[in-house]
Protein backbone atom coordinates (compact mmCIF):
# COMPACT_ATOMS: atom_id res chain seq x y z
CA UNK A 1 0.00 0.00 0.00
CA UNK A 2 1.14 3.58 -0.49
CA UNK A 3 2.08 5.88 2.39
CA UNK A 4 -1.31 7.63 2.48
CA UNK A 5 -3.16 4.32 2.87
CA UNK A 6 -0.63 3.08 5.40
CA UNK A 7 -1.02 6.18 7.57
CA UNK A 8 -4.82 5.87 7.46
CA UNK A 9 -4.61 2.21 8.52
CA UNK A 10 -2.29 3.03 11.41
CA UNK A 11 -4.62 5.79 12.58
CA UNK A 12 -7.38 3.16 12.69
CA UNK A 13 -5.35 0.88 14.95
CA UNK A 14 -3.18 -1.14 12.57
CA UNK A 15 0.32 -1.85 13.91
CA UNK A 16 2.81 -1.62 11.04
CA UNK A 17 5.76 -3.95 10.59
CA UNK A 18 9.37 -2.83 10.50
CA UNK A 19 9.46 -2.42 6.72
CA UNK A 20 6.35 -0.25 6.75
CA UNK A 21 7.76 1.96 9.51
CA UNK A 22 10.97 2.31 7.52
CA UNK A 23 8.86 3.32 4.52
CA UNK A 24 7.33 6.14 6.58
CA UNK A 25 10.73 7.28 7.87
CA UNK A 26 12.08 7.42 4.31
CA UNK A 27 9.13 9.49 3.07
CA UNK A 28 9.51 12.70 1.10
CA UNK A 29 7.11 15.57 0.49
CA UNK A 30 4.16 15.67 0.17
CA UNK A 31 3.90 12.30 1.99
CA UNK A 32 5.87 13.62 4.98
CA UNK A 33 3.43 16.47 5.52
CA UNK A 34 0.58 13.94 5.44
CA UNK A 35 2.33 11.93 8.19
CA UNK A 36 2.91 15.06 10.27
CA UNK A 37 -0.68 16.23 9.94
CA UNK A 38 -2.04 12.80 10.86
CA UNK A 39 0.23 12.66 13.92
CA UNK A 40 -0.95 16.09 15.03
CA UNK A 41 -4.58 15.02 14.71
CA UNK A 42 -3.91 11.83 16.69
CA UNK A 43 -2.32 13.92 19.45
CA UNK A 44 -5.37 16.19 19.56
CA UNK A 45 -7.70 13.20 19.63
CA UNK A 46 -6.02 11.23 22.41
CA UNK A 47 -4.02 13.85 24.33
CA UNK A 48 -6.20 16.95 23.77
CA UNK A 49 -4.83 20.36 22.87
CA UNK A 50 -2.96 20.62 26.18
CA UNK A 51 0.81 20.73 26.66
CA UNK A 52 2.28 19.41 29.91
CA UNK A 53 5.18 21.32 31.45
CA UNK A 54 7.51 19.14 33.52
CA UNK A 55 10.15 20.54 35.84
CA UNK A 56 13.49 18.74 35.79
CA UNK A 57 16.15 18.94 38.51
CA UNK A 58 19.53 17.77 37.22
CA UNK A 59 21.01 17.15 40.64
CA UNK A 60 24.41 15.58 39.86
CA UNK A 61 26.75 15.43 36.88
CA UNK A 62 28.93 12.69 38.34
CA UNK A 63 28.60 9.46 36.35
CA UNK A 64 30.17 6.01 36.55
CA UNK A 65 29.40 5.32 32.87
CA UNK A 66 31.50 5.75 29.72
CA UNK A 67 28.80 6.47 27.14
CA UNK A 68 30.52 7.52 23.91
CA UNK A 69 28.02 10.32 23.19
CA UNK A 70 27.55 11.91 26.63
CA UNK A 71 29.50 14.84 28.02
CA UNK A 72 29.00 13.53 31.57
CA UNK A 73 30.97 10.35 30.82
CA UNK A 74 33.44 9.30 33.51
CA UNK A 75 36.42 9.78 31.18
CA UNK A 76 35.72 13.50 30.65
CA UNK A 77 38.37 15.10 32.86
CA UNK A 78 37.56 18.65 31.71
CA UNK A 79 34.11 18.76 33.32
CA UNK A 80 33.74 20.37 36.74
CA UNK A 81 31.56 18.02 38.78
CA UNK A 82 28.81 18.87 41.24
CA UNK A 83 26.27 17.24 43.53
CA UNK A 84 23.21 18.92 45.02
CA UNK A 85 22.46 18.29 48.67
CA UNK A 86 19.22 16.32 49.20
CA UNK A 87 17.66 19.18 51.17
CA UNK A 88 18.60 21.58 48.38
CA UNK A 89 16.81 19.35 45.86
CA UNK A 90 13.65 19.32 47.98
CA UNK A 91 13.83 23.12 48.33
CA UNK A 92 13.96 23.55 44.54
CA UNK A 93 11.00 21.18 44.18
CA UNK A 94 9.02 23.33 46.62
CA UNK A 95 9.80 26.45 44.56
CA UNK A 96 8.63 24.57 41.47
CA UNK A 97 5.37 23.59 43.18
CA UNK A 98 4.73 27.23 44.07
CA UNK A 99 5.35 28.15 40.42
CA UNK A 100 2.70 25.71 39.22
CA UNK A 101 4.64 22.52 38.45
CA UNK A 102 2.88 19.24 39.18
CA UNK A 103 5.60 16.87 37.94
CA UNK A 104 9.21 16.89 39.09
CA UNK A 105 11.80 14.88 37.15
CA UNK A 106 14.90 13.97 39.18
CA UNK A 107 17.76 13.33 36.78
CA UNK A 108 21.47 12.71 37.25
CA UNK A 109 24.39 10.78 35.91
CA UNK A 110 24.71 7.29 37.33
CA UNK A 111 26.05 8.58 40.64
CA UNK A 112 26.14 5.95 43.38
CA UNK A 113 26.92 8.60 46.00
CA UNK A 114 23.13 8.94 46.02
CA UNK A 115 22.37 5.70 47.80
CA UNK A 116 18.99 4.02 47.95
CA UNK A 117 18.41 5.78 51.28
CA UNK A 118 19.35 9.25 50.03
CA UNK A 119 17.04 9.04 47.04
CA UNK A 120 14.29 7.69 49.30
CA UNK A 121 14.76 10.75 51.52
CA UNK A 122 14.43 13.06 48.51
CA UNK A 123 11.29 11.32 47.20
CA UNK A 124 9.59 11.42 50.60
CA UNK A 125 10.53 15.07 51.07
CA UNK A 126 9.04 16.08 47.71
CA UNK A 127 5.89 14.09 48.37
CA UNK A 128 5.19 16.15 51.50
CA UNK A 129 4.92 19.28 49.33
CA UNK A 130 1.64 18.36 47.65
CA UNK A 131 0.05 16.15 45.00
CA UNK A 132 3.14 16.16 42.84
CA UNK A 133 4.33 13.35 40.55
CA UNK A 134 7.95 12.27 40.92
CA UNK A 135 9.82 10.90 37.92
CA UNK A 136 13.22 9.32 38.47
CA UNK A 137 15.91 9.27 35.78
CA UNK A 138 19.00 7.92 37.52
CA UNK A 139 20.00 5.04 35.26
CA UNK A 140 20.55 1.37 35.88
CA UNK A 141 20.17 0.42 39.54
CA UNK A 142 19.39 -2.73 41.49
CA UNK A 143 15.86 -4.13 41.52
CA UNK A 144 15.61 -3.48 45.26
CA UNK A 145 16.44 0.20 44.69
CA UNK A 146 13.64 0.46 42.15
CA UNK A 147 11.25 -1.40 44.46
CA UNK A 148 12.05 0.79 47.47
CA UNK A 149 11.66 4.05 45.55
CA UNK A 150 8.30 2.95 44.17
CA UNK A 151 7.21 2.14 47.72
CA UNK A 152 8.42 5.58 48.85
CA UNK A 153 6.15 7.28 46.33
CA UNK A 154 8.03 7.59 43.04
CA UNK A 155 5.47 7.53 40.21
CA UNK A 156 7.50 7.28 37.02
CA UNK A 157 10.90 6.24 35.75
CA UNK A 158 12.65 7.37 32.58
CA UNK A 159 15.38 5.07 31.24
CA UNK A 160 16.13 5.62 27.58
CA UNK A 161 17.36 2.57 25.69
CA UNK A 162 19.13 4.92 23.19
CA UNK A 163 19.28 2.26 20.44
CA UNK A 164 17.88 -1.26 20.25
CA UNK A 165 20.63 -2.28 17.82
CA UNK A 166 22.70 -4.54 20.08
CA UNK A 167 26.00 -4.12 18.26
CA UNK A 168 25.63 -0.34 18.15
CA UNK A 169 24.46 -0.11 21.77
CA UNK A 170 27.35 -2.16 23.11
CA UNK A 171 29.88 -0.17 21.08
CA UNK A 172 28.56 3.10 22.53
CA UNK A 173 28.29 1.74 26.09
CA UNK A 174 31.55 -0.09 26.89
CA UNK A 175 30.61 -0.24 30.57
CA UNK A 176 27.38 -2.22 30.07
CA UNK A 177 25.28 -4.30 27.69
CA UNK A 178 21.90 -3.82 26.03
CA UNK A 179 20.53 -6.90 27.79
CA UNK A 180 20.90 -5.25 31.18
CA UNK A 181 19.25 -2.03 30.02
CA UNK A 182 16.26 -4.00 28.73
CA UNK A 183 16.11 -6.04 31.95
CA UNK A 184 15.93 -2.83 33.99
CA UNK A 185 13.08 -1.54 31.84
CA UNK A 186 11.05 -4.72 32.32
CA UNK A 187 11.72 -4.59 36.07
CA UNK A 188 10.35 -1.05 36.16
CA UNK A 189 7.25 -2.23 34.31
CA UNK A 190 6.85 -5.11 36.76
CA UNK A 191 6.97 -2.66 39.67
CA UNK A 192 4.15 -0.62 38.08
CA UNK A 193 6.13 2.52 37.38
CA UNK A 194 4.78 4.71 34.61
CA UNK A 195 7.74 3.86 32.42
CA UNK A 196 9.53 5.95 29.84
CA UNK A 197 12.24 5.07 27.37
CA UNK A 198 13.49 6.55 24.11
CA UNK A 199 16.30 6.80 21.62
CA UNK A 200 18.63 9.11 19.69
CA UNK A 201 18.55 9.96 16.02
CA UNK A 202 21.78 10.22 14.03
CA UNK A 203 24.11 7.89 15.89
CA UNK A 204 27.10 6.70 13.82
CA UNK A 205 26.10 3.80 11.51
CA UNK A 206 22.44 4.04 12.55
CA UNK A 207 19.96 3.28 9.75
CA UNK A 208 16.24 4.03 9.27
CA UNK A 209 15.62 0.33 9.93
CA UNK A 210 17.31 0.71 13.32
CA UNK A 211 14.99 3.62 14.11
CA UNK A 212 12.00 1.54 13.03
CA UNK A 213 13.11 -1.19 15.44
CA UNK A 214 13.43 1.41 18.20
CA UNK A 215 9.82 2.49 17.66
CA UNK A 216 8.61 -1.13 17.68
CA UNK A 217 10.51 -1.71 20.93
CA UNK A 218 8.65 1.20 22.51
CA UNK A 219 5.41 -0.42 21.35
CA UNK A 220 6.43 -3.80 22.76
CA UNK A 221 7.42 -2.24 26.08
CA UNK A 222 4.11 -0.33 26.07
CA UNK A 223 5.75 2.82 27.39
CA UNK A 224 3.87 5.67 29.01
CA UNK A 225 6.36 8.26 27.74
CA UNK A 226 9.14 8.37 25.16
CA UNK A 227 12.02 10.77 24.60
CA UNK A 228 13.19 11.03 20.98
CA UNK A 229 15.76 13.55 19.82
CA UNK A 230 18.87 14.07 17.72
CA UNK A 231 22.40 13.08 18.68
CA UNK A 232 24.54 16.15 19.36
CA UNK A 233 28.34 15.73 19.51
CA UNK A 234 30.25 16.90 22.59
CA UNK A 235 33.93 17.79 22.63
CA UNK A 236 34.51 15.65 25.72
CA UNK A 237 33.45 12.40 24.03
CA UNK A 238 34.86 9.93 21.52
CA UNK A 239 32.12 10.99 19.07
CA UNK A 240 33.21 14.63 19.14
CA UNK A 241 33.87 14.76 15.39
CA UNK A 242 30.68 13.05 14.25
CA UNK A 243 27.88 15.08 12.64
CA UNK A 244 24.76 15.88 14.63
CA UNK A 245 21.55 14.02 13.94
CA UNK A 246 19.12 15.60 11.51
CA UNK A 247 16.10 17.35 12.97
CA UNK A 248 14.05 16.26 9.91
CA UNK A 249 14.46 12.57 10.78
CA UNK A 250 13.87 13.34 14.48
CA UNK A 251 10.52 14.93 13.62
CA UNK A 252 9.58 11.97 11.42
CA UNK A 253 10.42 9.51 14.19
CA UNK A 254 8.41 11.58 16.65
CA UNK A 255 5.40 11.67 14.32
CA UNK A 256 5.50 7.96 13.49
CA UNK A 257 5.78 7.12 17.19
CA UNK A 258 2.67 9.24 17.85
CA UNK A 259 0.76 7.42 15.10
CA UNK A 260 1.57 4.01 16.58
CA UNK A 261 1.61 4.78 20.33
CA UNK A 262 -1.38 7.04 20.32
CA UNK A 263 -1.58 7.98 24.00
CA UNK A 264 2.14 8.12 24.80
CA UNK A 265 3.53 11.32 26.32
CA UNK A 266 6.08 12.73 23.86
CA UNK A 267 8.30 15.66 24.83
CA UNK A 268 9.72 18.27 22.52
CA UNK A 269 13.26 17.40 23.61
CA UNK A 270 15.88 19.97 24.51
CA UNK A 271 18.24 18.33 22.01
CA UNK A 272 15.82 19.13 19.19
CA UNK A 273 15.47 22.68 20.47
CA UNK A 274 19.28 23.00 20.66
CA UNK A 275 19.73 22.13 16.99
CA UNK A 276 16.89 24.33 15.79
CA UNK A 277 15.46 27.29 17.67
CA UNK A 278 12.07 26.42 16.21
CA UNK A 279 12.45 22.76 17.15
CA UNK A 280 9.90 22.81 19.97
CA UNK A 281 7.30 24.63 17.87
CA UNK A 282 7.76 22.10 15.06
CA UNK A 283 7.59 19.17 17.49
CA UNK A 284 4.21 20.34 18.80
CA UNK A 285 2.83 20.23 15.25
CA UNK A 286 3.83 16.57 14.74
CA UNK A 287 2.58 14.95 17.95
CA UNK A 288 4.61 16.20 20.93
CA UNK A 289 2.59 17.13 24.04
CA UNK A 290 5.24 17.66 26.75
CA UNK A 291 8.08 20.09 27.38
CA UNK A 292 10.63 19.98 30.20
CA UNK A 293 12.18 23.01 31.88
CA UNK A 294 15.29 22.98 34.03
CA UNK A 295 14.76 23.98 37.65
CA UNK A 296 18.21 23.86 39.26
CA UNK A 297 20.22 27.07 39.57
CA UNK A 298 22.31 28.21 36.61
CA UNK A 299 25.56 27.42 38.40
CA UNK A 300 24.56 23.76 38.05
CA UNK A 301 22.79 23.98 34.69
CA UNK A 302 25.98 25.13 32.98
CA UNK A 303 27.76 22.02 34.25
CA UNK A 304 25.09 19.46 33.33
CA UNK A 305 26.40 19.21 29.80
CA UNK A 306 25.27 15.97 28.18
CA UNK A 307 25.68 17.93 24.95
CA UNK A 308 26.75 21.56 24.40
CA UNK A 309 24.03 24.20 24.57
CA UNK A 310 23.61 27.91 24.91
CA UNK A 311 21.97 29.65 27.88
CA UNK A 312 20.07 32.86 27.46
CA UNK A 313 18.95 35.36 30.05
CA UNK A 314 18.87 34.02 33.60
CA UNK A 315 15.40 34.04 35.15
CA UNK A 316 13.89 32.50 38.25
CA UNK A 317 11.64 29.44 38.21
CA UNK A 318 8.39 31.43 38.14
CA UNK A 319 9.60 33.70 35.34
CA UNK A 320 10.69 30.76 33.21
CA UNK A 321 7.41 28.98 33.78
CA UNK A 322 5.47 32.08 32.71
CA UNK A 323 7.61 32.47 29.60
CA UNK A 324 7.00 28.88 28.44
CA UNK A 325 3.27 29.20 29.19
CA UNK A 326 3.15 32.23 26.91
CA UNK A 327 5.04 30.29 24.24
CA UNK A 328 2.54 27.41 24.44
CA UNK A 329 -0.44 29.74 24.22
CA UNK A 330 1.13 31.55 21.25
CA UNK A 331 0.76 28.31 19.29
CA UNK A 332 -2.93 28.04 20.09
CA UNK A 333 -2.26 25.34 22.68
CA UNK A 334 -3.41 25.15 26.30
CA UNK A 335 -1.23 24.65 29.37
CA UNK A 336 -2.17 21.48 31.25
CA UNK A 337 -2.78 22.07 34.94
CA UNK A 338 -2.79 18.47 36.20
CA UNK A 339 0.04 16.00 36.88
CA UNK A 340 -0.09 14.55 33.41
CA UNK A 341 -0.21 10.88 34.33
CA UNK A 342 -0.39 8.02 31.83
CA UNK A 343 -3.13 8.27 29.19
CA UNK A 344 -3.24 4.59 28.25
CA UNK A 345 -6.78 3.93 29.42
CA UNK A 346 -8.06 6.76 27.23
CA UNK A 347 -7.20 4.92 24.02
CA UNK A 348 -9.06 1.79 25.09
CA UNK A 349 -12.10 3.79 26.19
CA UNK A 350 -12.21 5.67 22.90
CA UNK A 351 -11.97 2.45 20.88
CA UNK A 352 -14.91 1.00 22.81
CA UNK A 353 -17.18 3.98 22.20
Amino acid sequence: MDIYQLVDHICSGYVPNINEIEQLLNSCEPETSYIFNAAHNIALKYCSNKIHIRGIIEFSNYCRCSCAYCGLNAENQELKRYRMDPQEIIHVAREAWDAGYRTIVLQSGEDLWYTREKISFIIKGIKTIGDIAVTLSVGERDYEDYRQWKQDGADRFLLKHETINRKLYNRLHPHSALENRILCLWELKELKYQTGSGFMIGLPDQTPKDIAEDILFLKKLDVDMAGIGPFIPHKGTTLRDNPAGRDAMSLKALAVTRLILKTVHLPATTALLTLDGEGARKAFTVGANVIMLKLESYKYRRLYEIYPKEFGEENNIKQERLKIEQFIESMGKEVAKNRGDSLKGKERLWQNE
